[in-house]
């Protein structure tokens, strides 16, 4: 599956749009790990727990979103967005989303 950030693929024309594709999901660290962020927020630096923890709620949010167009019969997504939201301290929201469209290659 071809997934882009623009509304086109080169070499390719869009032949059909399927709907909005979508993925998600809520992430939160473990107690232990809150701890050692916050340790880290007094003395500066990266909080490496944190950003473990978006990567693979991205990750996730993605390929849910893959899934549910390819459930649509799509060949592509166009225009994938990712958006984060915090549900509650220590949690976040990690939306992906898109437009799932069928391709043909280009004349």
């Amino acid at each position: 599956m071809i997934v882009v950030n623009t509304d086109f693929i080169p070499g390719y024309k869009i032949t059909k749009t399927l709907g909005i594709a979508r993925g998600s999901t809520i992430r939160a660290k473990h107690i232990g790990k809150d701890i050692v962020a916050g340790l880290r927020m007094i003395v500066g630096g990266e909080i490496k727990e944190y950003t473990e923890m978006l990567t693979d709620a991205r990750n996730a949010a993605l390929q849910r979103m893959e899934a549910d167009a390819k459930s649509q019969g799509a060949d592509a997504i166009i225009n994938v967005r990712l958006m984060t939201s915090q549900v509650m301290s220590g949690a976040a929201e990690l939306l992906a989303y898109g437009t799932a469209v069928l391709i043909a290659k280009a004349d």
